[in-house]
């Protein structure tokens, strides 16, 4: 989904003797082949996502035998559900039915990534470095490029530092604590390259919230690049992070364990640890840059967000991101930002129950600009959208009730 964080996964799995890659780039090609084997009814990521794996097929030297997809899912009404299921029907269609299909699921919060590997502890805290690096680093990104002076100076800091911790991500025979300590040193580095950047960080762009179905708001070719549209318009863009949704699926995990099992139980106990360990290194991991992330901080609790969304989209009843990205929009609001996008795929059941609630929403917290902006894989010009969206965003600047807090290094 979100390119850095793909690669640091890759990475990890790398560092257990598991020789893993990306796909490549997403591209025409991949619409074209996810469209061939799909009805059109499906929604915009599994398209992209079956087309890309079909690439994979027909790539040069491919053996099905020695080949594996990792095709996560979850439980719930959200079609993602199915993209694994029917990934393995179109293999065994075209004739790739020894291609292995490895679905790990949210309702464990994705432990079963890792039960199989030699050391579990080891293998399931490295790709949980792994996540927290991939968001921190698109934060920098997006925080520093619509500032740089010199165009491009951030991304090639940006693609500079995915070296480098995809390096520390593959090195194997590394304990968890000795992992995260290299990572912390990681961190220190990207912050440095980071702040060499020639840049001018003047108050006054507009903040916008991105949010909305995890895929198409990560994925640069599902989405049209919308963040570097919303750049070359004139705002700055705070992008919801891929472990806000490991925080929610550990939520779930635990309402569900305790359907089950009483609080002191051994069941509750091992997820009560493994949240603590998990916050021990996000904390360790964020302590090195805490000045230069101020006023970008992200909730320190999943439950913040659910509570915000609870009037509009009650958790236990409204499962998925429908509910994160509500309460993110009123946590966003709080932290001072001038507008929201959410990005969803057209027909998303996620973005269209979003998108009845935003009125209300809007209307309560001061008219916040809230925009729906939904792709199908098919261009469009939405500059001139976002140019308007931009413009209500600058004019709600001036009434806002919360002041954005900026980091000391802007004027």
């Amino acid at each position: 989904m979100a390119y850095a964080g793909a690669r640091f996964l890759a990475a990890a799995f790398r560092s257990v003797g598991i020789e893993a890659t990306i796909t490549d780039a997403s591209d025409t090609d991949t619409l074209e082949l996810g469209g061939l084997y799909s009805s059109g009814e499906e929604c915009l990521p599994h398209k992209i996502t079956l087309g890309d794996f079909i690439k994979v097929c027909r790539s040069p030297g491919f053996d099905p035998a020695k080949t594996a997809f990792l095709m996560a899912t979850a439980h719930g009404p959200c079609r993602f559900g199915q993209y694994a299921p029917y990934l393995k029907q179109v293999l065994n269609d075209l004739g790739y039915g020894e291609v292995m299909v490895f679905s790990p699921a949210s309702k464990d919060g994705y432990e079963s990534i890792a039960e199989d590997a030699e050391d579990i502890e080891v293998f399931k805290y490295t790709i949980w470095i792994a996540v927290i690096l991939g968001d921190m680093a698109l934060k920098f990104l997006l925080k520093t490029r619509p500032y740089e002076i010199n165009a491009g100076d951030s991304d090639a800091a940006f693609e500079e530092s995915i070296n480098e911790i995809e390096g520390l991500m593959a090195r194997p025979g590394m304990k968890p604590r000795h992992k995260l300590r290299e990572a912390v040193v990681m961190v220190q580095r990207m912050r440095d390259r980071f702040r060499s950047i020639p840049a001018s960080y003047q108050k006054g762009r507009p903040l916008i919230g991105v949010l909305g179905e995890i895929y198409c708001r990560h994925n640069t070719f599902s989405n049209e690049d919308v963040v570097r549209r919303i750049e070359r318009v004139g705002g700055e863009c705070w992008m919801a992070d891929i472990a806000e949704w490991i925080w929610y699926a550990n939520w779930h995990q635990q309402t569900e364990t305790l359907k089950d099992n009483p609080r002191f139980s051994w069941p509750y106990l091992q997820y009560k640890l493994k949240t603590y360990v998990q916050h021990k290194y996000e904390q360790a991991l964020y302590a090195p840059v805490a000045d230069d992330l101020k006023g970008y901080e992200e909730p320190h609790d999943v439950r913040q967000v659910l509570a915000a969304a609870e009037p509009y989209l009650p958790s236990r009843g409204c499962l998925g991101e429908m509910a994160l990205s509500v309460g993110k929009t009123i946590y966003l609001h709080g932290k001072g930002a001038d507008g929201i996008i959410d990005i969803s795929p057209f027909t998303c059941m996620n973005g269209i129950i979003c998108e009845a609630v935003y009125p209300a929403l809007s209307a309560d917290f001061d008219d916040l600009p809230i925009r729906m902006c939904y792709f199908d894989g098919v261009d469009t010009d939405i500059d001139r959208d976002l140019e308007i969206f931009l413009d209500l965003a600058r004019a709600y600047q001036g009434r806002k009730p919360h002041p954005r807090i900026y980091p000391d290094y802007f004027e």
